[in-house]
């Protein structure tokens, strides 16, 4: 669990709740089901009209990186790709072929398949690189999910607002009817401002982040992997890989 992560909605929520309070209000004014489902069911609609149903799924899979989110382990790699790169001085690249079945890392358990295979470095380095730009892309979309939830909610919020003003209008001659239709006006505003500013944006940027981390490590192993290929001195790998630490 990212603790920052936890923190950060903690700290933004628990923000506008304190200083709702200071000022004299209380948390059952800001819970209004009716805007709540506006906001929620409006935003999701619009999302789900533009985007592919593999789209959304991947989507709802990488929102746990947001609060899991996996974590590189360069050293490690750096580590793993020395021992390769001796082993294939020592061995030969036929010397790689037992650790493929005990690789669990799909990336570069097909690095080493093509390694093993005798590939060309430049086959290898254009086999890799497209399998990083598609893993890339295909996390972009899922985040850009979250974003366009982002885009939706303000204006979903507005649509919500000017329905409890409609509502506020249709009741004038009735005092008792006029509380309820304001709320569900100003709270839809709020919940469509704050679900895309404390929820909706950050999980994109979150996600494209993690993303990142990701491709940079996928890089370091192409560098590895098309360096032993190339036949380099493993310490000449070693050292040009752990730039990836800085």
């Amino acid at each position: 669990m990212d603790v920052l992560t936890v923190l950060g909605l903690v700290m933004g929520i628990g923000a506008i709740l304190l200083g709702n309070y200071l000022d004299g209000g209380h948390i059952s004014a800001l819970i209004n089901f009716p805007a709540a489902l506006i906001v929620l069911g409006g935003t999701l609609g619009a999302v789900f009209l533009q985007t592919s149903s593999v789209i959304i799924k991947r989507a709802i899979n990488l929102l746990g990186w947001v609060f899991v989110p996996p974590v590189p382990e360069i050293e490690k790699g750096i580590n793993t790709m020395s021992y390769w790169s001796v082993t294939a001085r020592k061995e030969g690249l036929l010397g790689l072929e037992p650790i493929i079945e005990e690789e669990t890392d799909l990336f570069a358990q097909k690095g080493l398949q093509l390694l093993v295979d005798g590939n060309e470095p430049e086959s290898i380095r254009s086999v890799l690189e497209n399998d990083i730009i598609i893993y890339e892309s295909r996390n972009l979309e899922a985040a850009k999910v979250f974003e366009s939830m982002g885009g939706y909610a303000p204006t979903i919020g507005i649509i919500g607002a000017v329905l409890g003003l409609i509502h506020v209008m249709n009741n004038l001659a009735d005092p008792s009817m006029l509380g309820a239709g304001i709320a569900t006006a100003f709270i839809a505003t709020i919940y469509g401002v704050g679900f895309a500013n404390l929820i909706c944006l950050p999980c994109a940027a979150k996600i494209k982040m993690v993303s990142q981390s990701m491709v940079q490590y996928q890089e370091m192993l192409l560098e590895g992997i098309t360096a032993i290929a190339e036949g380099d001195n493993p310490r000449a790998i070693e050292l040009r890989l752990r730039s990836y630490l800085v």
